[in-house]
């Protein structure tokens, strides 16, 4: 069996390199972190010049027609870089309007979307905070001549304050199988009634936000899909956001290990490197294996969502459960290794660490995944 990228790939692989560590440093980074909402619009402009918003889009909207598996090898890269900004969110709406828009609306928005004219971001969750379809059904929506009265609040939105287009579960219905109420709306986040109020967050590369609907008013061709019918895509679509996000945390958790071994060759202990002390090769050893062993299990999702694959959500959750302990343990490890110096502001582990700890709980953390793998498997 091959398990190499293609051509393609690598070379996807070796421009997102070059263009994160020219315009993605860490004091960039630093500086969105200071920043009111952790964006620009000039990063943003350069990222769409890349072609990596259209990556997984059709060629007819704009996009490249490449499949999630080249879109995973960017967000590795990303994840190392500690990529600010609002890409992750805008692409996942992406993904998602393109399963359910008609294509009326995928015109009007994702080729927009695509060229990075248009940025958008989920709205899932609500103050159950699950991704089941009981926590998802905590916004309302009600006909009215010709619209939708949108009510209720979402948690955890990311990127909401500059989204144009927010894409919203809400509950149209009263069926006792909460996944038969879910509909999703396309709404714009000038609405009047649409409230966003910013959280504090842990992570401050990526923001989050409450999105609150007082009686919004949504064009009912706003409507995405069929009312009641649009589950299989929402749980395919955050299969994918699971995958991606476990790309992000391969590629923080690759970085934590290569500061660790280059600090372990230049840090002088008792006359020596440290990395010649048997207990920090041993740290980085074992470091090595857990991202290899994420590493593997984040492709092998990555491929099967590729493929629109039967066991997509079964290996999605699988790199999920492993990759979350695996970015949390390389941090703690990559902390140790550089001692006292590794819990200052002034260095950057202890970002990856905030990072490591934000991701592990998004879009669900080891343990929910564990029962979501052993649901999956009959048990």
């Amino acid at each position: 069996m091959n398990f190499g990228f293609t051509e393609e790939q690598e070379m996807i692989r070796s421009q997102a390199a070059e263009f994160l560590k020219k315009e993605c440093s860490a004091t960039f980074v630093r500086e969105l972190m200071s920043s009111e909402h952790g964006y620009s619009q000039e990063f943003w402009k350069k990222v769409a010049e890349l072609g990596w918003l259209g990556l997984v889009f059709p060629e007819q909207y704009g996009g490249a027609g490449l499949t999630f598996v080249e879109l995973t090898v960017v967000l590795e890269s990303m994840g190392g870089a500690l990529a600010p900004g609002c890409f992750f969110s805008s692409v996942l709406a992406g993904v998602l309007l393109l399963e359910v828009a008609n294509e009326e609306q995928k015109r009007r928005w994702l080729a927009p979307l695509v060229e990075g004219k248009t940025k958008a971001t989920l709205a899932l969750t609500g103050p159950g905070a699950g991704w089941q379809a009981a926590h998802i059904n905590s916004v309302t929506a009600e006909r009215n001549n010709g619209n939708y009265l949108v009510s209720g609040t979402k948690l955890f939105v990311s990127d909401a304050h500059h989204a144009d287009l927010i894409i919203c579960a809400v509950s149209t219905g009263s069926s006792s199988v909460a996944e038969n109420n879910i509909t999703l709306l396309a709404v714009d986040r000038n609405s009047e009634g649409l409230n966003i109020t910013p959280l504090k967050a842990m992570d401050q590369t990526r923001r989050l936000y409450d999105v609150t609907f007082e009686q919004v008013r949504v064009p009912a061709g706003n409507l995405l899909g069929n009312a009641g019918k649009v589950w299989p895509a929402i749980e395919s679509v955050i299969s994918k956001a699971t995958i991606g996000l476990c790309a992000e945390m391969v590629g923080g958790a690759q970085r934590v290990l290569d500061m660790c071994v280059d600090y372990a060759k230049q840090r002088v202990q008792f006359g020596r490197p440290i990395g010649s002390f048997q207990a920090i090769q041993h740290k980085c050893a074992d470091m090595l294996l857990m991202i290899e062993s994420a590493r593997s299990a984040t492709y092998a999702a990555a491929w099967a969502a590729s493929q629109n694959g039967v066991d997509t959500a079964l290996l999605a959750s699988s790199a999920k459960a492993y990759t979350s302990d695996a970015y949390r343990f390389v941090v703690g490890e990559g902390i140790q290794i550089h001692g006292g110096m590794g819990f200052t502001w002034e260095h950057d582990m202890h970002l990856y660490f905030k990072r490591a700890k934000a991701d592990e709980f998004n879009f669900g953390d080891a343990n929910y995944h564990r029962e979501q793998v052993a649901q999956l498997i009959g048990l």
